[in-house]
């Protein structure tokens, strides 16, 4: 018998305890030996009375899990980093592998956990940190490990795509779409890891670390949220053959540099990330023998996000009945460059208002060219007013070039406000 303690009856602590219920009989056959759960710890025990666990099974002190020798595995689903962190280093110096679905802590403190791991020869599964039920780190780990990954491109953020979804099918404000999200569940009171780019940060940093061998912390992702996306920006995205969507980044250059971002984005039509709506999550993968894939489905929720952590507690299951443990390592064996997101080349969409008056597109064209910055398409919407509106796009310029233009421009009195400046993605897919 493979005996596991469960630290958490909240949302995902729930779905592992039901599908244990329901699928034991599978879960144990293909594990080659019965999962028994035999210790939850909550501080909130009618949570856990509610889903049926036998009051012999319940404590409120990790202790009865940490020194109950017959605990083979520590499943921590309470989130946060304390005292997460501190339960599972004291789990793994006990000897216990643990599960974890906490992306937090990954991609704060992903070395020392590995480490500990390491030291004390245990197994530190993780699988339902990232895209909830979609399997990914397995595969990058595992199926993709004989590759040189390339680029990992997601959509790492349900309550964001939900969003940019509804704007762009419904034509409603973000304010009114973020309201309707909230009451339906899909994003919290507090909406500001979700809506400002800081959760989807926090899975690429995770990723790509993994994909590329390199450590990559959250604070190595520039972060950039979608609350400046407006609906004349889905409109123009729209007429000019684009979806925008908040995408997750990370790519290795020809040198082994790495780049780590996440912002909305110009995504082209063709593109196989920019037909995924609503809630829903998907990770794109290239790499140099694969080639191009695509890992699609729900991204969170008490079911899906569970199933990722039975598949973990079953593998490390196999791993203790064939004296395995601590056959997968740390990935992250190399220490390569982490590019700074003005040293990144990209075309941009760029929309302005501008006085409508001769001579003002000259002015800011010689701006852009004085900075190496070359336009591809350029739009013109008048109102009738005194004040016009420009669309935008560049041909692919670096960063800080840009920036250096922008800056300029907001001091040029022919210039009224620079509204929005947002980065195309998957170029190569037109």
């Amino acid at each position: 018998m493979i005996n596991v303690g469960l630290l958490g009856c909240g949302t995902v602590g729930s779905g592992v305890v039901e599908l244990l219920d329901k699928n034991l009989g599978i879960i144990s056959r293909r594990t080659g030996d019965v999962i028994e759960l035999k210790r939850v710890v909550d501080q909130d025990l009618d949570k856990c009375r509610a889903l049926g666990i036998k009051e012999s099974k319940l404590s409120r002190n990790f202790d009865d899990i940490l020194y109950d020798d017959e605990i083979d595995i520590v499943v921590e689903l309470i989130g946060g980093i304390e005292p997460a962190l501190t339960f599972i280093m004291k789990a793994m110096e006990h000897g216990k592998h643990v599960v974890t679905a906490n992306k937090d802590l990954i991609a704060e403190k992903g070395k020392e956990l590995f480490d500990m791991a390491q030291t004390h020869k245990v197994d530190f599964y993780f699988e339902a940190s990232v895209a909830g039920g979609i399997p990914i780190i397995y595969p990058l780990k595992q199926s993709l490990a004989g590759n040189q990954i390339q680029e990992v491109i997601g959509i790492l953020n349900g309550t964001t795509n939900y969003i940019l979804s509804k704007m762009s099918e419904e034509g409603r404000a973000f304010a009114d779409v973020l309201r309707e999200a909230q009451e339906l569940g899909y994003a919290e009171a507090d909406p500001t890891a979700d809506i400002e780019g800081l959760d989807a940060g926090r899975k690429i940093a995770i990723l790509a670390s993994i994909a590329f061998n390199s450590r990559v912390t959250v604070d190595d992702v520039y972060v950039e949220g979608i609350s400046k996306i407006t609906l004349n920006d889905i409109k123009f995205a729209r007429e000019l053959g684009y979806v925008i969507k908040l995408l997750a980044v990370a790519k290795q250059g020809e040198d082994g540099s790495i780049q780590a971002r996440v912002h909305p984005a110009f995504l082209p039509r063709k593109h196989p990330l920019a037909a995924v709506n609503d809630v829903y999550n998907a990770v794109f993968v290239r790499g140099d023998a694969v080639g191009e894939i695509m890992h699609y489905g729900q991204g969170a929720g008490k079911l899906p996000t569970a199933s990722s952590v039975l598949g973990d507690i079953i593998d490390i299951g196999r791993n203790i009945l064939y004296k395995a443990n601590g056959r997968i390592s740390c990935t992250c064996y190399e220490d390569k460059k982490i590019l700074d997101v003005s040293q990144l080349r990209a075309q941009f969409y760029i929309r302005m208002t501008v006085k409508d008056q001769p001579g003002v597109l000259a002015g800011i064209a010689g701006v852009f060219g004085s900075n190496n910055v070359s336009l591809a398409t350029v739009l013109q919407t008048t109102y009738g007013g005194e004040m016009a509106e420009l669309i935008l796009i560049t041909h692919q310029v670096e960063e800080r070039d840009l920036n250096d233009s922008l800056v300029v421009l907001r001091g040029m009195p022919l210039v009224g406000n620079i509204d929005n400046v947002i980065r195309l993605e998957g170029m190569d897919k037109i």
